[in-house]
């Protein structure tokens, strides 16, 4: 009898825990379910069944139309290859760039280390819109960069939406955190064997460090996906601009949501593919934070 009622107990709670996490994930679902179906009704339509459950069911006047006025409002592709080139080149370079600073805060020794990592870390509470101001003012009088002919400079460019978000204070955080509970002996022998120190990093360190690497690639991404208002600021040409400013179009003199429901689908649909892609090395990450050895 006892044993069960503490199978049945035992039952109960896994019920619970999942019927938890069942509303948990709804909650963060139900917006992807409106904006999709949002977007394959007319504007009349998506309107009426907005104070509804309605609003989650694909029935009526259900079409792709949506899609395709979008595509006609807004150069879409354009937008989307700048967003892609941009975040690509920005993670990479971000992967790289943090976690060698990280592995010189965490196996190099040098003057004034805890105090530079101290300074680093802090900088992350400091809202990107402070800084916006004056590193515009620091890009706009940089000098221009190319050969002797084809100088262009920094405003209206991939690379002013690339380079100042190389470096992150957020990235070299984590990547440091991971690496300081990677075991000791591993480096150790490492250098016993007469490894470089780039060898110990491009060898050892890195090919072991998938979680935290999928990691800062997904919060790099994310952030870089979604820029709005530094490339607002300093890219004038359509050819150059990013897929998040392309809403500002929707928002002229009429406003069509159903066409803004079709535009943030599409928008939305890499920054899924690109999670899903690294889901297992993310919560991997999660999971195995803390853990030493």
């Amino acid at each position: 009898m006892t044993a069960m009622t503490w199978e049945t107990r035992h039952k109960l709670i896994i019920s619970l825990r999942y019927a938890l996490l069942i509303l948990i994930s709804a909650i963060f679902i139900f917006p992807i379910v409106f904006m999709v179906v949002s977007s394959l009704k007319p504007d009349l339509q998506l309107l009426r069944d907005s104070g509804s459950l309605l609003a989650f069911v694909p029935y009526g006047d259900v079409s792709f139309n949506n899609y395709a006025f979008a595509f006609e409002r807004v150069p879409v592709l354009r937008f989307a290859f700048n967003s892609i080139f941009t975040t690509v080149m920005a993670v990479l370079a971000s992967i790289l760039l943090n976690s060698m600073a990280a592995f010189s805060f965490a196996f190099l020794r040098w003057r004034g280390k805890k105090l530079m990592l101290t300074f680093i870390i802090a900088t992350f509470i400091v809202p990107f819109e402070v800084l916006v101001i004056p590193l515009l003012l620091v890009v706009n009088n940089l000098p221009w960069i190319g050969p002797e002919g084809f100088e262009i400079g920094w405003l209206n460019t991939y690379h002013v939406q690339i380079i100042p978000f190389i470096a992150d204070s957020l990235g070299i955080f984590l990547f440091y955190q991971y690496f300081r509970d990677l075991p000791d002996e591993l480096v150790e022998a490492a250098r016993i064997d007469g490894a470089s120190i780039w060898q110990i990093f491009t060898r050892i360190v890195m090919p072991i460090s998938g979680p935290i690497l999928a990691t800062v690639a997904i919060l790099k991404f994310l952030l870089m996906w979604n820029a709005y208002i530094w490339p607002l600021m300093t890219v004038r040409t359509e050819e150059l601009r990013p897929i998040m400013v392309g809403l500002q179009y929707f928002f002229q003199r009429y406003t069509y949501w159903g066409e803004i429901m079709a535009y943030l689908t599409l928008v939305t649909i890499p920054v899924l593919i690109f999670y899903l892609a690294l889901q297992r090395a993310f919560i991997e990450s999660i999971a195995t934070s803390g853990i030493k050895g």
